[in-house]
């Protein structure tokens, strides 16, 4: 049995950090920065056929014990934990995403961020959106913030007019952000998720996970998806296609066969899944 402290420092570890920074706003943003460059965003244990647990021990020993990444559910699970240990309250909001949604459709709330409470206000930060990395932002109609991708995000108060979309919505305009070319280049500010402040319960969260892991027909469970965030850009692998983005320069890469796959998980996500495992996967059937 692991205590809270042992958890903290292999977190810490993990993220590449020698120790905890302080519990303000430029210790949350430097911590969540950590967390997104150093843990891959992936989906690959819904296509190997082995379900996505996202109680705290489940995700730890995961995401830090074996060095693998997640998606948002358990991203988020681990950074609320790890973010509670090192002195920071916080709740998990759900949250609706806008990317390529029919015009009149509504999503379903599909994805987890985090509400913190820090230097005497409430901010949102996310370590789990699987796009190029969200700055913290506190919880201010407005409110804005810049990455080194050279992206901007803002957040926008929609008020209880903003009906089935929630209070708040975070906008981001600049280069492509997205794992799966969801999200073209925009300089103009374009809807990412919304989300409102309601209560979120462990149930709530359990049964998000297991719609958006198992319904047929989600990205999830259709795509292999693995993204990582880049001190200058962003990496990004769908099925068999890698791209790096980075200082306004987009490589494409076409992977060519399950060696190659397992190499770029390795070399560019940190990520060692051994490639026997990799050839069970749809994308190298036949």
């Amino acid at each position: 049995m692991t205590t809270i402290d042992q958890r903290l420092a292999a977190y810490l570890q993990r993220i590449g950090l020698a120790e905890a920074p302080p519990a303000d706003e430029a210790g949350l943003e430097r911590l969540l920065a950590a967390h997104r460059q150093a843990i891959a965003f992936e989906n690959l244990d819904i296509p190997l056929g082995r379900g996505i647990a996202i109680d705290g021990g489940s995700v730890f020993a995961k995401l830090v014990g074996a060095r693998r990444g997640g998606y948002c559910f358990e991203q988020n699970r681990l950074f609320s934990d790890m973010l509670a240990a090192a002195g920071l309250a916080n709740r998990p909001l759900l949250a609706r995403v806008w990317l390529q949604v029919a015009e009149g459709a509504t999503p379903p709330r599909t994805h987890v961020l985090l509400l913190v409470a820090v230097d005497g206000r409430d901010v949102i930060a996310d370590a789990g959106f699987g796009g190029s990395f969200v700055p913290p932002l506190p919880l201010v109609d407005g409110a804005e913030g810049r990455t080194p991708d050279g992206a901007s995000h803002r957040l926008r108060r929609l008020g209880p007019e903003g009906g089935m979309a929630g209070e708040w919505l975070l906008e981001r305009a600049g280069p492509v952000a997205a794992t799966d070319g969801r999200s073209a280049p925009h300089e103009d500010w374009q809807p990412q998720y919304s989300f409102d402040l309601a209560r979120v319960q462990p149930a709530d969260l359990e049964q998000c996970n297991h719609w958006t892991a198992t319904r047929p027909d989600t990205r999830f469970t259709t795509l292999h998806v693995v993204s990582r965030v880049l001190p200058d850009g962003f990496a990004a692998m769908s099925d068999r296609r890698l791209t790096i983005y980075r200082a306004g320069e987009t490589e494409f890469r076409a992977i060519e066969d399950v060696a190659d796959y397992a190499a770029a998980l390795r070399e560019v996500f940190g990520l060692d899944i051994p490639a026997a495992e990799l050839a069970r996967m749809r994308i190298f059937a036949g």
